[in-house]
């Protein structure tokens, strides 16, 4: 967690002390999913985790209309006024915050001026969720200064829908939701069709989570994120000659994609189906495993996971498959696997509590060495969700 007085004093320097009220602060966290990868937005189960940093935000009531966002990751900072929110590509990390106001403001709420100030832990590119992190935080912390509900599952709606329409990025719900409804030491089971959801204890003993950040950047924007989409969409077009009620491949088994996918004529198209489908299968398989605390075997769906994230969905990358096999090397090490939408970012490995030293040193080593790329080590904890800290 962020040193708050450090962040206090960071806020009075930008802003000056005054204002039209006392500064609250809020915090969401950055994500991770344990399992379940390019599901959510094809209707399956996605079995992610919130992670215990991520997004600290300081705000305080100002006299007048304007929005004063500032961030102590960049040097960009701006005052614009609640009038005039509108995308502006100079306007960089800004426009995530004015997506929301932009959503909030559709929806109702009438917002005043407000002095902002984030402070994120999260790695920008890494894959953890920075932009779904200052989403939440952003739309959590406005509705609770404004005296309006706050619902969690309301907010990871809103948010998705101002990644969707005014960032333009056709992402699913997952991100959001994990970062609003984290809870601690549990991980989520989430269809992210219907948004039904449990949490779900995760037992992992003398193993621990380590992220692996190759510091390979990749932008969702850039990435063919939105072609497999569109070939997810294709894919279910062809199997609605068998199931004419389909409209997501989540909504089919296991065994009856396998009856139905020749009528996918294009190679390319049903791989990603097939990916996706058995993925499915996976998160399913890994909850029963994991009620039985057998990590062994979950780990091993994690490696079959990110074996089919390169082979059938092509989201993967040198410096993911790198690191993914050289985790596996290492003893100790039950699983590994590519997290977040890929083409670079982290990877999330089930690491023996003694093994870790050696895992950072012998990982970080090879992969310098065969990738020529320094990367970043986290060991984590589960953490909860978006909620407001004591000042």
């Amino acid at each position: 967690m962020a040193d708050l007085q450090a962040l206090q004093q960071a806020f009075t320097e930008r802003y000056g002390r005054g204002g039209a009220g006392p500064v609250h602060v809020f915090h969401a966290p950055g994500r991770v999913n344990l399992i379940g990868e390019h599901t959510d937005y094809n209707g399956g189960y996605v079995f992610p985790a919130a992670l215990t940093f991520g997004t600290t935000m300081l705000i305080r009531k100002r006299g007048d209309d304007q929005l004063g966002f500032a961030s102590t990751n960049f040097d960009l900072h701006k005052h614009i006024s609640i009038q005039h929110i509108a995308f502006d590509a100079a306007d960089d990390w800004i426009n995530y915050p004015k997506g929301i106001v932009a959503k909030l403001r559709e929806r109702g709420v009438a917002l005043g001026g407000y002095d902002i100030l984030y402070s994120g832990a999260i790695p920008n590119g890494s894959g953890l969720s920075s932009s779904a992190s200052i989403e939440v935080v952003t739309a959590f912390g406005l509705l609770t200064m404004e005296g309006q509900p706050a619902d969690k599952v309301q907010i990871a709606l809103l948010s998705q829908k101002a990644e969707n329409e005014f960032m333009g990025v056709n992402c699913g719900i997952m991100d959001q939701f994990a970062v609003a409804v984290g809870k601690e030491d549990h991980a989520i089971l989430l269809m992210c069709d219907t948004l039904e959801y449990k949490h779900v204890p995760f037992r992992s003993g003398d193993y621990k989570l380590v992220i692996g950040n190759t510091n390979k950047k990749r932008g969702l924007v850039d990435s063919a994120y939105n072609e497999r989409r569109s070939q997810c969409e294709r894919a279910v077009a062809y199997l609605q000659a068998q199931f004419p009620q389909l409209t997501l491949l989540g909504q089919l088994s296991l065994e009856q994609f396998n009856g139905a996918k020749h009528l996918i004529p294009d190679d390319i198209v049903r791989n990603r189906a097939q990916h996706v489908v058995e993925e499915i299968d996976r998160v399913l398989q890994s909850m029963k495993v994991l009620e039985n605390d057998d990590l062994a075997a979950f780990g091993q769906l994690m490696v079959g996971s990110h074996n089919s994230l390169r082979d059938l969905y092509e989201v993967t990358c040198l410096e993911l498959d790198v690191m993914v096999e050289e985790a596996l090397k290492v003893r100790g090490v039950l699983g590994s696997r590519m997290t977040g939408a890929g083409f670079g970012g982290c990877t999330v490995s089930l690491v023996h509590q003694d093994s870790i030293a050696a895992f950072i040193e012998q990982v970080g080593a090879a992969y310098r060495e065969r990738t020529g790329l320094s990367a970043d080590f986290y060991v984590c904890e589960i953490g909860d969700g978006v909620k407001e800290l004591a000042n």
